[in-house]
């Protein structure tokens, strides 16, 4: 829809990014469960054809613009908008003043114009980043996906871990993550991408307290897959939560539970690409 409005408009289709997350600027010191990276949404941008990605600079300066101040300098002269397209519960300048109405009265006297799109909804529920990240944390990585219209991906590094998976005949791919990201601890049936390909999977989130109870961290086994990915850039799709963290009475009971996990992983991606 928006694409077409550029194009009968003559304009560029381009989406404005604000970058750090306001929250992380405000908020530097507390954790903060950041959904989405720069390069993942940039990516998924770009599938929706846009001409350009705008990354503004989310700084004290841009922070200290009153809403008016804001339009001015960052839609009328930077980028000369001839329509703005902002969910309804966007906001915008010093103290977040600026509301979807006010920037429409903006537009209306400064050329421009303004789409506010109205919230979307399930069963009498908003989607919204707060209720993805809910969903997340309670491991209901198929609710997210609904939400999202996508599966939520974790994207990552591989790091060297302590090797254990391979002793036991499964060697992971390990991420470490951001502190702020609240995920449920347990099993998931996952998909990796990496160098354009795409693998099936089981992933482990949790602190391995049959082992060592450390610090969190996402190991992922890819079925039917064999290779080095230590220091290669991986994104880690998480498609049905399957059990929860649990210790058990040593590594032989691990091993076999862990079999069984990789199953279940493959049976659930097996009904995915069947339904």
């Amino acid at each position: 829809r928006e694409a077409g409005l550029a194009r009968a408009l003559g304009a560029p289709f381009a989406a404005m990014v604000f970058e750090p997350h306001p929250r992380q600027f405000f908020q530097p010191d507390k954790p903060f469960f950041r959904l989405t990276t720069l390069e993942t949404k940039l990516e998924l941008l770009g599938g929706l054809g846009l001409d350009l990605a705008v990354v503004v600079d989310f700084d004290a300066a841009l922070a200290g613009l009153t809403a008016e101040a804001f339009v001015d300098r960052q839609l009328v002269e930077w980028l000369a908008v001839q329509h703005v397209v902002v969910g309804y519960d966007f906001n915008f300048g010093k103290g977040r003043s600026g509301t979807p109405e006010i920037l429409r009265a903006l537009g209306a006297a400064k050329g421009f114009g303004v789409t506010i799109v109205e919230p979307a909804e399930a069963e009498g529920i908003k989607h919204s980043s707060s209720r993805v990240r809910e969903l997340l944390a309670a491991g209901d990585v198929a609710g997210a996906a609904q939400v999202l219209g996508r599966f939520w991906q974790i994207r990552g590094e591989v790091i060297s871990g302590h090797k254990i998976g391979t002793g036991l005949g499964f060697p992971t791919a390990n991420i470490r993550l951001d502190p702020g990201i609240l995920l449920k601890h347990g099993i998931y049936a996952a998909r990796v991408h990496v160098d354009g390909h795409r693998h099936d999977a089981a992933a482990y989130l949790g602190t391995r307290p049959t082992l060592d109870n450390g610090q969190p961290l996402l190991e992922v086994f890819l079925l039917d897959f064999s290779g080095d990915l230590y220091g290669r850039s991986i994104g880690v799709e998480l498609i049905r939560h399957l059990r929860d963290d649990r210790a058990f009475a040593g590594l032989e009971a691990l091993k076999a539970q862990i079999a069984e996990d990789v199953a279940a992983a493959r049976q659930a991606l097996s009904d995915l690409r069947g339904s």
